[in-house]
């Protein structure tokens, strides 16, 4: 069986030719047929902190994070990057929305290569450090510029040490977004987003059978409705501010319209038709930090461009109407601020500003 991520690159079956920048152009392969979706979470567990017990310590400007707004757990990072004001402390590269079976590649810089790192491609980093790399090549990465070197991609990982091991580097107001007193909790209900939610959608699109579709669809489900419970009576997942529990739960709720309930089968119903989660995605995208990262088009390309075991043609729609992710939540109501005592990051910088055109029309 392939174990695969979504957010993976991994080489197919055959021979295809080769692509822009050295990379094969052949797509890779997402589903198993017969089986069930299991993702492979070992990831690489070097960290960087304050101490620098990896050999990787905090260090203002060493550090580049490389994401794609396409992909849901590199939109974490993009994130908490932005609440905590770490722009200047980490800086970021962007791949393109689309990768082949070889890595995701910075298409969207001029000639395809990230200016930091001189590389085409971000399984060029994973080499550096690992020749012959044979895993998958995942973002969100960090890189250690000096050496070219990948340092880790365990994503789970990698905002929580933002959070606890940058602290030196936070702006002026940055909320606590893992705080002490609430981690037991957060980390409990993490558990049950990611197994069930996060993880969830993809355990029903990439189903290699009806039986195991249906026990996924019917787990995913079941936890949006503990979900609509639990926030229906409270602004936030735990506590009374955002924390990492919001940021982790946001990503998937933000492409599920656009991406999962039609292209992974998730269609008991939209966001849109569950009240409490609609209006919770809601609070969360017209919160600084969250909508402002959010990139739809390219989550739209990435998924129907990429997944072509699900999408043969390779057909973006052109749906749905996303005008309604500004619209009045009310949420407010239910008390609670976004940032407790602290305050809104501010406005994004230019360079990382998502197009008006990849976001929601204002009209």
């Amino acid at each position: 069986m392939v174990v695969m991520d979504t957010d993976t690159t991994t080489a197919a079956a055959g021979s295809a030719a080769t692509g822009p920048q050295g990379t094969s152009g052949a797509q890779g392969s997402y589903v198993t047929g017969g089986q069930e979706f299991v993702r492979d979470t070992k990831y690489i567990e070097t960290r960087i902190t304050r101490d620098g017990r990896d050999g990787y310590p905090v260090e203002a400007g060493r550090y580049r994070l490389i994401a794609a707004r396409a992909c849901p757990w590199a939109n974490r990072t993009l994130i908490v990057r932005r609440l905590l004001g770490l722009e200047d402390a980490i800086s970021l590269g962007l791949c393109g929305p689309t990768h082949d079976a070889d890595s995701w590649t910075f298409d969207l810089d001029p000639g395809g290569v990230d200016p930091v790192l001189g590389i085409p491609r971000l399984k060029d980093a994973y080499d550096q450090r690992f020749p012959g790399y044979p895993k998958g090549i995942t973002v969100p990465a960090i890189v250690d510029i000096p050496t070219g070197e990948v340092v880790t991609n365990d994503f789970p990982q990698i905002t929580i040490d933002f959070a606890l091991e940058w602290t030196d580097h936070h702006r002026d107001g940055a909320p606590q977004l893992y705080p002490e007193h609430l981690r037991d909790e957060i980390d409990a209900v993490n558990k049950g987003v990611y197994t069930e939610v996060n993880n969830g959608v993809y355990r029903c699109g990439f189903a290699g059978s009806q039986d195991s579709y249906d026990k996924a669809y019917a787990r995913l489900f079941t936890k949006l409705d503990e979900l609509s419970e639990r926030l229906a009576t409270q602004r936030y997942l735990v506590g009374d501010t955002i924390t990492e529990a919001d940021v982790r739960l946001f990503t998937t709720l933000a492409r599920f319209d656009a991406v999962y309930h039609g292209h992974f089968k998730c269609n008991r119903t939209t966001l849109d038709e569950m009240p409490v989660l609609w209006a919770y995605a809601r609070d969360l995208f017209q919160t600084p930090g969250f909508g402002d990262t959010t990139d739809f088009t390219q989550i739209k390309q990435h998924y129907y461009i990429v997944h072509r075991d699900i999408n043969p043609t390779g057909i973006v729609p052109q749906g749905p109407d996303l005008r309604n992710w500004l619209t009045p939540h009310h949420r407010e109501e239910l008390g609670g601020t976004p940032f407790g005592d602290g305050t809104p990051p501010p406005p994004p910088r230019p360079a990382e500003v998502v197009p008006a055109e990849h976001w929601v029309p204002t009209s």
